[in-house]
């Protein structure tokens, strides 16, 4: 039976507006789907929240790289995002941004308040400043010789090659990440935010019940540490709300990124007309407040954040939800084995229903990482949801549409079965409730199990031969589709799509309260095919489309390109890489892409043909023609959209025009090997 309705708010944590949504993204937002989804069919009032998170100075400097101006480029993605989201099914009731005005005033009242209270402070600091781009550097804008280890090209805030976390002002030969000019020293008078003066509360708090006991215990470690006091405000230029009463100096992007959930509430609130913003921050709020975030932001989120909402008498959240990261086949998410893959690129070859099972079936209440083994992820989809589930419906839908006009029986065949299954919805609830996926899962699969069991005991197939049996033959069939109805049920919350192709082949609703009711003497619909196995193919197409999305998209635009470092490699592995002198016989224009060009290359007898996304260089492709260049001779081909790549060109440069083809010395010959 459904529980005293409760009023939910629940937010996942703001996607940063430089970037696209990708399946590592995905976790946090179809495990919030899910559990939203599933307590609004238990009857609670459920309002799901988020925003892009659309200041800083990372989206300031991309925009001016675009040649753009910010607001353009955070209205563009935030668009893509919505995008990414609703093609997964993702039951937002509002997505917003943060640079809105809600959010612009919510931060100036909370920034007031704090002020009011006494807890914000000044001071004058010292800070790196670049000369030629007139701003001061965030530490991850420095780059420099680690003082420690002395490895070369770290960034300002720790070495990612010994782990030393320090000051930039410690680097080495310290450069601008933005110019490549060298940092100077220069004062300026910050905001301080007092974390301090809340350690006692936070302390209570964190051990309230309102975290993991995993979050719990790291935050131990940071109260031991001693909690500092925080940095609230960026000098110009910077993208980002203006502090009142303080021209020229911005509120940190950290500051109103949170704040944001209460703008998009509070948007929501306005658009809607029904809903009161007080009844849901308001100090004695009866409401629930949930959050659920990745293991990356926990410091933010557990300390600053209920900090400022108690020294600006907001509530704090009921409970965070912190999750772990996505791996891909067993390693970080990988652009060169295309395992980076992003939302739209997914979508473009596989059900959005598939990653949400699969991510369910390995997702419990802890902060465990999450592995996506694309293998298993096609072997669990096809024997679960499609072998367990769906073909309950389809071996037994055909006999009542063809031999009983597609009416199921007046009684059930077996009763005690069908209570078996109705007995599990509590069991299966509350893992749902408690965010234990995995655990109602196996539940609702091993049910699976008895239902398949029982048709293929009951063997309607033989007994449709059978003369003078067709009421039991109607019953056999009738008592398949009803298990098959509670077992989607069940499984709702996770697949939203199958559920409305479901609902309309059974002709009722998919309810949690229904279920105690089979359906008798009810017609249903002609059945239709509900979902399709995935095909292995359609996985190596998806990899191999991200694989292209690299060559295409992630070609430098500057110094701060995207472009992490791949995993280390042996020498012995780098030295398989043949790299050979080839003669550009002919270049073209490569329809239907705007990045590649279409290249022949002599390799010294040998022809081979390259797809290069180097076009925004070289806009007359005549030009390459007669040139040598080098390319990698023995990477396997790969075929594209546009045909088959047979090997890889080498270049250079920052990005954008500046894409250079690197021509060897005088005297080379194709198919010269390089040293």
């Amino acid at each position: 039976m459904a529980q005293v309705a409760k009023k939910l708010l629940v937010t996942c944590a703001l996607p940063y507006a430089n970037g696209s949504i990708h399946l590592g993204h995905m976790l946090e937002h179809i495990q919030a789907d899910i559990w939203v989804r599933f307590h609004r069919m238990r009857g609670h009032q459920v309002h799901f929240i988020c925003a892009d998170d659309a200041h800083g100075t990372p989206i300031m400097l991309k925009a001016q790289q675009l040649g753009i101006p910010p607001e353009q480029m955070i209205d563009e993605m935030n668009l893509e995002h919505q995008k990414d989201f609703a093609g997964f099914e993702i039951s937002y009731d509002n997505y917003h941004s943060t640079h809105s005005e809600e959010n612009r005033e919510l931060s100036a009242l909370i920034y007031g308040r704090l002020k009011e209270n006494g807890f914000i402070k000044n001071r004058t600091i010292s800070q790196l400043y670049d000369p030629e781009k007139g701003m001061f550097l965030p530490d991850r804008f420095v780059k420099g010789t680690c003082p420690k280890c002395k490895s070369p090209d770290q960034y300002g805030d720790n070495c990612e090659v010994c782990g030393a976390t320090y000051s930039p002002t410690d680097l080495i030969d310290p450069k601008s990440a933005v110019s490549g000019a060298t940092p100077v020293m220069r004062e300026s008078e910050h905001f301080f935010f007092d974390l301090p003066s809340f350690s006692e509360m936070l302390q209570a708090w964190t051990r309230s019940g309102a975290l993991q006991e995993q979050v719990a215990n790291k935050m131990q470690e940071w109260f031991e540490s001693g909690l500092q006091q925080w940095d609230i405000s960026r000098d110009a230029p910077y993208f980002g709300f203006e502090i009142p009463d303080a021209p020229g100096k911005y509120f940190y992007v950290w500051l109103d990124a949170p704040i944001g959930y209460m703008g998009s509430f509070k948007n929501l609130c306005d658009k809607s007309g029904d809903l009161n913003f007080d009844d849901y921050w308001q100090k004695d709020s009866d409401a629930d407040l949930y959050h659920f975030i990745g293991k990356d932001i926990v410091y933010f989120h557990s300390l600053f954040w209920p900090a400022m909402l108690e020294g600006s008498n907001f509530r704090k959240p009921t409970n965070l939800f912190v999750h772990g990261y996505v791996t891909v086949n067993g390693a970080k998410m990988s652009k060169s084995r295309g395992t980076f893959i992003k939302a739209s690129t997914y979508l473009q070859h596989l059900d959005a229903d598939c990653l949400r099972y699969y991510y369910a079936a390995k997702l419990s209440s802890r902060i465990d990482d999450i592995d996506l083994n694309l293998e298993d992820f096609v072997q669990r989809v096809n024997a679960d949801i499609v072998n367990k589930v769906v073909n309950l419906a389809s071996r037994n839908a055909g006999f009542i549409n063809k031999r009983f006009e597609g009416k199921l029986s007046s009684t059930l065949a077996d009763e005690g079965l069908y209570k078996t299954f109705t007995d599990a919805e509590g069991s299966i609830a509350e893992a749902y409730g408690n965010r234990e996926f995995g655990k109602a899962i196996r539940e609702i699969m091993a049910l699976a199990d008895l239902a398949n069991r029982y048709v293929d005991e009951q063997a309607p197939w033989v007994v449709a031969k059978q003369e003078g049996r067709d009421a039991d033959l109607q019953s056999i069939c009738s008592m398949g589709i009803n298990l098959f109805r509670v077992l989607m049920t069940y499984l709702k919350p996770v697949l939203p799509a199958l559920s409305v192709r479901t609902e309309a082949f059974l002709n009722t609703p998919l309810e949690w309260d229904g279920i105690h009711q089979p359906l008798l003497d009810h017609p249903i619909t002609p059945f239709k095919a509900l979902f399709n196995r995935i095909d292995l193919d359609k996985v190596t197409e998806m990899v191999n489309a991200s694989k292209e999305d690299m060559a295409t998209t992630n070609v430098a635009t500057g110094p701060l390109a995207d472009a992490p470092l791949q995993e280390t490699i042996t020498f012995d592995d780098f030295a398989k890489v043949d790299m050979r002198i080839a003669l550009i016989t002919q270049a073209d224009f490569v329809e239907g892409s705007d990045k590649l060009l279409k290249l022949s290359l002599d390799l010294g007898g040998e022809t081979r043909q390259i797809f290069s996304g180097i076009r925004s260089a070289y806009p007359d492709p005549k030009a390459l023609e007669g040139r040598l260049t080098i390319m990698v001779a023995n990477l396997a081909p790969r075929k594209m959209r546009f045909g088959v790549s047979e090997g890889m060109v080498m270049a250079a440069g920052p990005g954008g025009k500046d894409i250079f083809l690197l021509s060897p010395d005088s005297g080379a010959v194709p198919g010269m090997q390089v040293k």
